[in-house]
């Protein structure tokens, strides 16, 4: 009793440790201690972008079955942005990662620095894109006239607003890969913490505020993020993190501009290629109606509750690579892929039980039309008996990711999510004419053969001799 009291309090005394961030040097002691100390700020930060996607869909879900699917489009198109932000992310995280392994702090501030600029020039050009012509992509994604008129404004303060969601997602990596996982959380609870404060506000109205429908949810994610872009980027120039922007870091430094692109161009595409698999894949479901894509949208917003948590896991073996790497101490980077990529296996494996069990109850919290909680529970059962491989598939990628190798994932993710998925879906929905069962398995059937994929090549080592 007193042994098991002692384990108690000891991961207690983690748990405390993890959230205030005192610790970001993980190149030396227990793995496991690494793993904890990293995890529990990065799950919590994913848990909470996790929640707003969930309590965004059910607010939006009280509007009209249209107004969800002008959300499942216009996410789905926002995905190209998350591309670029994730691509960008994975290359600040290898590069920073590496470098405070090396305990070159100031080659770190360069490069997160590098990182923003490049950002902020990508987000100009969406920004400009987006606001003229959001009537368009609406159309273009399938969405009826009556869909596009009542959606138009969502999709364009979505798209025009990307800048914050930019920023949230590339400074958090830069945070997290200094090993200060714990600033990446906080910024995160604020930011979506306000978001889903505002929500209802905006969308059903209160006081002085309009009622704005669906647009008003777009409002409130954009107001939310950009609060906690401030906060981070207060968090950068004050001096008192392990990264500090100061003078001396804002200069136009070609190499590592460069390098930062060549490994975020890799994780651009990974990320892209796996999106556009996505986005066929909702073309495909539109073919099927409003209410098909309305239970997809609910389901694929569950399934995200979920898997994002799984990413805070996957992004600490990612740190972990990185700043071992430049410790040089590939046996621990390694040791460290593996141990994550077990306890995300057990995590999923119990949620996809729930989930499969469940699925229904989970849907029509959101939704009381019974076609899309018909659809939205097949889609949430078939994608769930791809979740066990999926774990190992998302952390050994993040694992190569790291190490700065961008490559091995993008052409993993061509063969599994395009050469694969894409086709297969077109096949069993058309073809074969299973419809929406059919274009859904295709997503299980991708996922398990590129977890497969990704095991044999991690265990052939290439990833340790990557130059970053």
């Amino acid at each position: 009793m007193t042994s098991l009291f002692n384990k108690i309090n000891k991961i207690y005394k983690y748990f405390l440790l993890a959230l205030r961030g005192e610790e970001t040097e993980f190149t030396t002691g227990s793995i496991n201690k690494a793993i904890f100390l990293l995890s529990v700020p990065m799950v919590l930060e994913m848990v909470m972008e996790a929640l707003f996607a969930v309590v965004d869909v059910y607010f939006v879900g009280k509007v009209s079955v249209d107004a969800v699917a002008t959300v499942g489009l216009t996410e789905s198109v926002m995905m190209m942005v998350y591309a670029i932000a994730i691509g960008l992310s994975m290359a600040a995280t290898a590069v920073v990662s590496r470098r405070v392994g090396e305990k070159d702090y100031k080659r770190a501030g360069d490069a997160a620095f590098q990182a923003i600029l490049i950002a902020a020039i990508f987000s100009v050009v969406i920004s400009f894109f987006g606001i003229i012509y959001a009537e368009d992509i609406l159309r273009l994604m399938g969405g009826s006239e009556a869909l596009v008129s009542k959606g138009f404004g969502y999709t364009r303060v979505m798209l025009g607003g990307n800048l914050c969601i930019m920023l949230l997602f590339l400074i958090n990596a830069i945070y997290r890969g200094a090993g200060d996982a714990s600033m990446a959380m906080r910024s995160l609870w604020i930011a979506n913490g306000l978001n889903i404060v505002l929500d209802p506000l905006f969308i059903f109205g209160w006081g002085p505020i309009p009622a704005y429908g669906v647009e008003g949810a777009a409002i409130a994610t954009t107001i939310g993020r950009s609060m906690g872009v401030f906060y981070q980027v207060f968090g950068l120039l004050s001096g008192s993190r392990i990264i500090k922007l100061g003078l001396e870091n804002i200069n136009l430094r070609w190499k590592t501009i460069k390098r930062i692109f060549n490994i975020g161009l890799g994780g651009m595409g990974q990320f892209l290629i796996e999106s556009a698999s996505w986005l066929f894949l909702v073309r495909i479901i539109s073919e099927f109606g409003s209410a098909a894509l309305a239970g997809y949208t609910i389901a694929f917003r569950i399934i995200v509750f979920t898997i994002l948590p799984s990413w805070g896991m996957a992004n600490a073996a990612a740190t972990l690579v990185g700043q071992n790497l430049g410790a040089n101490k590939p046996d621990r980077a390694e040791k460290s892929v593996w141990f994550t990529a077990h306890l995300n296996t057990a995590f999923l494996f119990a949620v996809s039980i729930l989930f499969f069990i469940m699925a229904p109850d989970f849907v029509m919290i959101f939704t009381d039309d019974l076609v899309a909680t018909e659809y939205g529970a097949t889609a949430l059962r078939i994608i769930c008996v791809g979740y066990i491989t999926f774990a190992y598939g998302m952390v050994i990628s993040q694992g190569f990711n790291g190490a700065g190798d961008t490559k091995t994932p993008t052409i993993m993710n061509i063969i599994f999510f395009w050469l694969v998925q894409i086709p297969l879906a077109y096949v069993l929905a058309f073809v074969f004419e299973l419809g929406f069962k059919g274009a859904i398995s295709s997503v299980a059937v991708a996922f398990a053969l590129h977890a497969l994929a990704c095991i044999y090549w991690f265990r052939k080592g290439k990833w340790k001799l990557i130059e970053v």
